[in-house]
């Protein structure tokens, strides 16, 4: 059978459609967003000397220097190890072909990568970097905990 998948005519059996080539286009889009975001996370976690500096007031003293460090650093780590979550269960296969969670992590990551680069190169205060942090690093890890259990506890498929 022929198909007309944006003007491309293929040949392909019943059982695939045009569909098909955007949905296995999420699988290698929600990784490259994914790693782009935790890039930047770790440039700013070695760069974060002028991320902490801009959370400070002009005269600023060592201790308050080192309450905004380790604010910074826990929010940073946190971050990592969501990371570390989200990238389990992709590799391992429990959700990399589940569309919600490829769209949700796109969209997250994606938002995630520019507004951090704009903390980075604008200088944003820390209190901002926390927004960034909730909306795009948890929701997407705390939906991929959610596939966890679904497929580890319930026996069921994450499709």
């Amino acid at each position: 059978m022929r198909l007309d998948c944006g003007g491309i005519r293929q040949e392909r059996s019943y059982t695939e459609s045009c569909s098909m080539s955007v949905v296995s286009s999420l699988v290698p889009a929600r990784f490259l967003t994914l790693i782009a975001h935790l890039v930047i996370v770790i440039i700013i976690f070695w760069s974060r000397e002028n991320s902490v500096r801009a959370c400070l007031p002009l005269d600023y003293t060592n201790e308050e220097y080192r309450l905004e460090d380790t604010r910074l650093v826990v929010g940073l780590s946190v971050t990592l190890g969501l990371f570390a979550v989200e990238l389990v269960g992709f590799l391992c296969g429990i959700s990399m072909f589940n569309n919600n969670q490829a769209l949700l992590s796109i969209g997250c990551h994606a938002s995630g990568s520019v507004a951090l680069l704009f903390f980075l190169f604008e200088q944003w205060t820390c209190s901002i970097y926390w927004w960034i942090f909730g909306f795009c690093s948890v929701i997407p890890a705390l939906y991929e905990m959610i596939l966890f259990v679904v497929v580890f506890g319930f026996k069921r498929k994450p499709l």
